[in-house]
């Protein structure tokens, strides 16, 4: 399994300057979108209810990368250094807009839902490329130990300006929009959310159109590999939320909100080569591409399965 997974390596994407822009301009766009449930008035709930969020958040933050770095050091003799950071960068990523929705079908609390989406995606810009560094440096010097592989080192300050300028800027518009705007926002979330999601399905397409026999040859492999990492992360958030004895309507939300991530962020960082120059990488991340694209595909539908069985299940008033 792990000499086909290395097979993947050889894979880079490289749109091009005009095609940068453009991918940067969906990345924009779906971020603006995102960022248009989010109200100051969300944060001043935190407050007011704080336990639920912040536990949602401290599972989502800290507890998912954890797992995700200890099921990469369990799975070290079945997987590719870069299957792994793209599990780990996956994690990193702020909870996907989908997941209100989803949220929404599993009879869980939306509020809580809307307020942890908003919560990690205003502060993707710094936890994002943080956990990465945290996560991935520490998963490296683990595995180097044994001497299997060189020492990656990851910049952390470049990518810190970048994913700043990328995400901050379309975030902070989003908000102001959703502020000023309200009716117009109401009338667009939908759509924009809708939008996004076959957006992100687009440049999963064009990304991997000239590797699609490799993409078919290796997808048995990482269907596992995201199916497990997927299942921690719900896990993570169900157990988590569980042993905090947050009511069950919260539990489901948080368990949705930690195992529903935005991959889509993760695949256009892949894409920019200022935030992972070829220089450093070596021009081979097509592990990190298989895993992140997958997980966007993925997730959306266990994500819809775990809402028909909570749905299956009412909740009783009392819980």
């Amino acid at each position: 399994m792990k000499e086909q997974l290395e097979s993947l390596n050889s894979i880079s994407i490289n749109f091009g300057e005009n095609g940068m822009m453009i991918v940067n301009i969906l990345l924009a766009f779906i971020m603006f979108g995102v960022a248009l449930g989010i109200k100051l008035d969300t944060f001043k709930d935190v407050f007011r209810h704080p336990k639920s969020i912040i536990t949602g958040i401290c599972l989502q933050w800290i507890a998912l990368p954890a797992v995700t770095y200890l099921l990469t050091i369990a799975l070290n003799h079945w997987i590719t250094p870069m299957v792994a950071l793209g599990m780990i960068l996956v994690a990193s990523c702020p909870g996907g807009n989908i997941s209100n929705f989803i949220s929404s079908l599993s009879k869980g609390n939306v509020e809580l839902s809307v307020s942890m989406t908003a919560v990690t995606t205003a502060f993707a810009p710094l936890i994002t490329p943080l956990n990465f560094f945290v996560w991935g440096t520490l998963y490296y010097e683990t595995i180097s130990i044994s001497g299997e592989i060189p020492r990656l080192v990851i910049p952390f300050l470049p990518m810190l300006w970048q994913i700043l300028l990328l995400l901050g800027i379309p975030i902070v518009l989003g908000m102001l929009f959703a502020r000023y705007f309200p009716n117009a926002t109401k009338k667009i979330t939908k759509p924009a959310q809708i939008l996004s999601i076959l957006l992100f399905l687009v440049m999963v397409v064009a990304s991997f159109a000239q590797n699609f026999q490799l993409f078919i040859d290796n997808i048995i492999f990482i269907f596992f590999i995201v199916l497990l990492h997927n299942g921690a992360a719900f896990a993570t958030g169900y157990f988590g939320a569980g042993a905090c004895r947050l009511p069950l309507k919260d539990r489901r939300s948080i368990t949705i909100e930690v195992g529903i991530q935005n991959s889509g962020l993760g695949l256009v960082l892949l894409f920019n080569p200022a935030i992972f120059p070829p220089e450093v990488w070596h021009g081979h991340y097509g592990g990190m591409l298989f895993v992140t694209a997958w997980w966007g595909i993925w997730h959306i539908i266990a994500g819809l399965t775990i809402a028909y069985l909570f749905r299956r299940h009412p909740i009783d008033n009392h819980e």
